[in-house]
């Protein structure tokens, strides 16, 4: 029988207690100015970051070729093995980690656990990858910037023994796992970076770990992950630790659900999964509230296997639309139950409420109609930005921006980097709720222009798209955004159709040029002049294939 949660944990305060003394909240309030950061920033910057020069092939893997968690290990010995003193649940999944991860987070906040959350990428500052108390808002400025004081000496100490080795995302992840620790917090919910086994993350042993948790398995990351699925399944797998118990998410393919079985067959590790036959969850309808839409859903959750959990939950009001946000919720609430299971005070109005406060910037995210005026649109299209970057994740999109817009004009303002499946992608959006413009434009990537897909080479891909699902598309040529209303209006009256037939206007950015939000206004332009004054429906214009690109779009509303 499994026992409940080791005791073996230096932790001043029972960590089976239904609320937090929360020590530190008083340091999470802080300015939003990033300057006390200058030095910390340039520091990270010396640093070797994959993210920006991409990932060597096998870095991912549990092999000689694999990153070394050796040097790891011994940076958060300098720093006094801080993630040994706290409890975490570790999440690992291609997709769906990170809204698993957010919804998790909220139900142990809304049950008054002082939580600690790692997660990455982020958007707009890197603070947003750590949070901690009971607000779930990006580290502090001063509570980083102290921190970062305080432990530069080791850090410098460990990189020089590295012989420079040590990463950007080796320091910031011993950095979190640093401020866990002096914060006290009662529980870390600790997203992988990349993989599983040797990814940065996977210092945490069994006598830390309270479940782990791996949400889906696709191909992201093929070369760096061994260069299949099975591979990618193996590396994922190895956040099981024995004896401790894994929640999978799914759906999985019968194969790639058999390795994560066998890893936890081998380490004796109780299996939970979402897609049990004893769990059902349906979206009744999408609504709207104050401009932003909700799905509204039933979860009922019955399971006797490994760890019997159950629960029903009706109305759930979920922010974050699409059946696989759904999935997320589900896979987060067995979670929750899971630990509820092994001494956890989690109650089901906690669970409901954590999944209904959970939403994240830039994943399926509405603006309001305030942000849409900031961009110079008038009302008359919505405005939806999604990081959607896989051929995945692109037909998840389409499947959502068919719930919410049943009718009226579709416009793809859309950039990527050069690593991703591009056809495939577009295959995926031109197939489901068919645009009507689609502008391409290069997304600003980490690691430069190196790394950006130019807007002229994709559109010629998403040309080439259309015309292999038989769809008729007009090559629009380039577009500024600063183009004047008359010629907005020429360009959709000469383009919209030919021979009385529906088209697909296709145009890009000067590859000259960066990004700029006035793409969206144009975009917006074209879609309603290409309807005509008769035609009332409002336009929805989607902003995606990269977070980069996405944030490109929050920095000038905050800025603005």
């Amino acid at each position: 029988m499994l026992g409940r949660f080791p005791v073996v944990l230096r932790l001043p305060r029972g960590i089976l207690r239904g609320s937090s003394c929360r020590r530190g909240l008083s340091a999470m309030a802080g300015g939003d100015e990033e300057g006390p950061l200058g030095d910390f920033f340039e520091y990270m910057e010396r640093l070797r970051n994959y993210e920006r020069s991409g990932v060597p092939r096998g870095a991912g893997t549990d092999s000689d070729d694999g990153f070394d968690l050796g040097r790891m290990r011994r940076l958060l010995r300098r720093l006094g093995d801080p993630h040994t003193h706290f409890p975490a649940v570790h999440i690992a999944g291609t997709k769906g980690k990170g809204s698993t991860a957010a919804f998790l987070s909220n139900i142990m906040r809304e049950e008054g656990y002082n939580v600690g959350c790692y997660s990455s990428p982020h958007l707009l500052t890197i603070r947003e990858r750590i949070s901690v108390g009971n607000d779930g808002g990006p580290v502090p400025v001063r509570l980083l910037s102290d921190l970062f004081d305080q432990a530069k000496e080791a850090i410098d100490e460990s990189i020089e023994s590295e012989n420079g080795a040590l990463t950007h995302f080796e320091v910031f992840t011993a950095l979190s796992f640093l401020l866990f620790s002096r914060e006290n917090v009662d529980i870390a919910i600790v997203e992988a970076g990349l993989g599983g086994a040797r990814d940065a993350t996977n210092v945490i042993q069994s006598t830390e770990l309270a479940a782990s948790v791996i949400t889906t398995v696709g191909s992201e990351h093929l070369a760096a992950l061994g260069g299949s699925l099975q591979s990618i399944a193996i590396a994922k797998s190895g956040i099981i630790k024995q004896g401790r118990p894994v929640v999978i998410g799914g759906p999985f393919s019968a194969d790639i659900e058999q390795i994560i079985r066998d890893r936890a067959f081998l380490t004796q590790s109780p299996v939970i999964s979402a897609c049990d036959p004893g769990i059902k969850s349906i979206t009744k309808c999408i609504d709207w509230d104050n401009g932003k839409p909700y799905q509204c859903c039933d979860i009922s959750i019955k399971i006797s296997n490994d760890m019997p959990l159950s629960i029903e939950l009706c109305d759930v009001n979920l922010k974050l639309l699409g059946d696989h946000q759904r999935q997320n919720a589900v896979t987060a609430s067995c979670t929750a139950l899971c630990l509820r299971n092994l001494g956890w005070d989690i109650s089901e109005a906690s669970i409901q409420a954590g999944l209904e406060e959970t939403q994240l910037a830039g994943r399926s995210q509405i603006l309001t109609q305030e942000e849409a005026l900031v961009l110079g649109l008038d009302g008359a299209s919505t405005v939806l930005i999604d990081g959607a970057h896989t051929e995945a994740s692109a037909k998840t999109l389409s499947n959502m921006i068919e719930s919410i817009r049943p009718e009226g004009p579709l416009a793809l303002v859309v950039g990527m980097a050069n690593d991703k499946a591009h056809f495939a992608f577009a295959e995926q959006l031109l197939a489901g709720s068919r645009p009507d413009v689609v502008l391409l434009t290069e997304a600003s990537i980490a690691g430069g222009a190196s790394r950006a897909m130019p807007a002229l080479s994709l559109k010629e891909i998403w040309m080439a798209a259309a015309r292999d699902l038989g769809i008729n598309c007009v090559d629009i040529g380039t577009i500024s955004g600063a183009e004047a209303q008359e010629r907005i209006a020429n360009l959709a009256a000469s383009s919209s159709s030919f021979a009385g037939k529906p088209m697909v206007m296709i145009g890009c950015q000067d590859d000259t040029a960066p990004f700029s939000c006035n793409l969206i206004r144009a975009a917006s332009q074209l879609i309603l002049e290409s309807r005509g004054s008769d035609d009332p429906s409002p336009g929805l214009v989607c902003v995606t294939g990269s977070l980069h690109l996405v944030a490109s779009v929050l920095q000038h509303l905050e800025r603005h």
